[in-house]
């Protein structure tokens, strides 16, 4: 299109009027519109509880994967205050713990974990031990499980000359005198005193011997 003046110019480029719609009363935009409602979605106290639960597991996961000098004090609080198995084992005596209880314990406070280098045998001698009340031969058995910790198969050279591997040698009588007690110097004599107290229970208990 050629444009000869301003005012043509000006007619041509000048917009159509917008049309504007209406919806007329009970037209088919009126259905449409009251056909939607707002919906109030409610969470149970129940569902609420779950996700806290769950939040605080996955915490308490990631924080039993340091060991205890890499936790932080606020992270010790938390596995203290919120780790309900752990607490309930807090409460009990020492002495009274089972060997599954123990293991627990160290696992989750990040503990060297001792009872791990015991056979499923020596921890059933260990309970039955505190299930006697004969706490001085099962701290015998904590020495032993000690005496294991960190070894990996690797031979001991005890004082006398002789030397055997912890990790795999039974838990009897003659290996207890001849080799475990050996391993520890302990001028109080307390920790001779109780390998001695394991190695008389199993000269008493021919059938526990071999554990």
């Amino acid at each position: 299109m050629i444009i000869n003046n301003a005012t043509n110019a000006y007619m041509a480029y000048t917009p159509t009027p917008e049309r504007k719609f209406f919806a007329q009363e009970n037209s088919p935009v009126d259905s449409l519109a009251s056909s939607y409602t707002t919906d109030t979605v409610t969470i149970s106290n129940e569902a609420k509880a779950a996700a806290q639960e769950q939040e605080i597991q996955i915490r308490l996961d990631t924080i039993k994967t340091k060991p205890i000098i890499q936790r932080t004090s606020e992270e010790v609080k938390f596995v203290n205050t919120n780790d309900k198995y752990l607490a309930k084992i807090a409460e009990k005596d020492p002495q009274t713990l089972t060997a599954e209880e123990l293991d627990y314990q160290q696992k989750a406070g990040g503990f060297v974990n001792t009872m791990a280098t015991l056979s499923a045998s020596e921890k059933a001698l260990y309970n039955e031990l505190v299930a006697k009340g004969d706490y001085e031969a099962a701290a015998g058995i904590n020495l032993i499980a000690l005496s294991r910790t960190g070894m990996e198969g690797q031979e001991v050279q005890l004082p006398n000359g002789q030397s055997f591997n912890p990790t795999n040698t039974e838990i009897t009588a003659e290996n207890i005198r001849k080799f475990f007690q050996h391993m520890f110097v302990d001028s109080s004599g307390e920790m001779n005193r109780r390998f001695e107290a394991l190695a008389t229970y199993l000269d008493q208990h021919p059938n526990e011997k071999d554990v």
